[in-house]
C-alpha cells in the first residue's frame, strides 16, 4: 500500500515539473530592424545649407502592426506571431529614409518627424506607401512621394517600384531585402531633391 501511494507521489511531482518546465518554455519571438545600405561619400559642398524632414508617412493597414505580414496568394496572407518588427513600421521607415538622404545628400541636415516638427527646413518629403509586402521570395516596395516646400506647395512627385529578391533565406533576408528596396525609393528621392536644388539656385 505504501509502495502505491509513493508511486502515485512520484507521478503527481513529475507530472507538475513537467508542466512547469513546459509553462517556463514559452514561444521564442524574433525582432528585427531596417539597417541602412547607403554609404556616404561625404559632405557635399553644394548641399552644405540644405535641410530636408521627412513627413509621417503612410502605410496599408494590413501591414501596419507588429508581425511580419506574408503574402501567400492574392487573397490570402499570413501574420507571423514569432517575427516582429523592433519598433512600429511609422517610425523605423522614416528613420531609415532619413538617414539614407543624410548620406546620398551628403549633409546631416535630414530629420525625421517628430524631431523635425519644429525646424523650418527647405524640403519637406512625404511619402505614401502603397504596398509594403513580402510576395514569395521578393520583398516588395510601391511608394508614391511628392517634394515639398515648407508651405506645403508640392515641387516634385514620383513612384519608386521595387522588387527585391532574398532567395528564401530566412527573415533576416527579408529585412535586408526591406533595407535594400527602401535604399531604392531614397536614392530616387535624392535625386529629385538634387535637381530641384540644383535649378532653384
Amino acid at each position: 500500500m505504501k509502495t502505491r501511494r509513493r508511486l502515485a507521489a512520484l507521478m503527481v511531482m513529475c507530472w507538475a515539473a513537467c508542466s512547469l518546465a513546459g509553462c517556463a518554455r514559452s514561444p521564442h519571438v524574433n525582432f528585427y530592424t531596417l539597417i541602412s545600405t547607403v554609404k556616404s561619400d561625404g559632405a557635399d559642398p553644394a548641399l552644405t545649407a540644405l535641410t530636408v524632414a521627412l513627413a509621417p508617412i503612410s502605410l496599408p493597414e494590413l501591414v501596419d502592426r507588429p508581425q511580419f505580414v506574408v503574402r501567400v496568394d492574392d487573397s490570402r496572407v499570413e501574420i507571423l506571431e514569432m517575427h516582429r518588427w523592433a519598433e512600429p513600421l511609422k517610425s523605423g521607415i522614416p528613420h531609415l529614409l532619413a538617414e539614407d538622404l543624410s548620406g546620398l545628400l551628403g549633409t546631416d541636415r535630414v530629420w525625421a518627424y517628430p524631431q523635425s516638427a519644429a525646424n523650418e527646413v527647405d524640403y519637406r518629403v512625404v511619402v505614401d506607401f502603397r504596398r509594403f509586402e513580402s510576395t514569395g521570395d521578393s520583398a516588395t516596395v510601391d511608394a508614391l512621394w511628392s517634394i515639398r516646400r515648407q508651405t506645403g506647395v508640392i515641387l516634385r512627385t514620383g513612384r519608386s517600384q521595387v522588387r527585391e529578391p532574398y532567395g528564401g533565406g530566412g527573415y533576416e533576408a527579408l529585412v535586408s531585402a526591406y533595407s535594400r528596396a527602401l535604399a531604392v525609393v531614397s536614392k530616387d528621392i535624392a535625386r529629385s531633391i538634387r535637381t530641384e536644388w540644383a535649378t532653384s539656385r
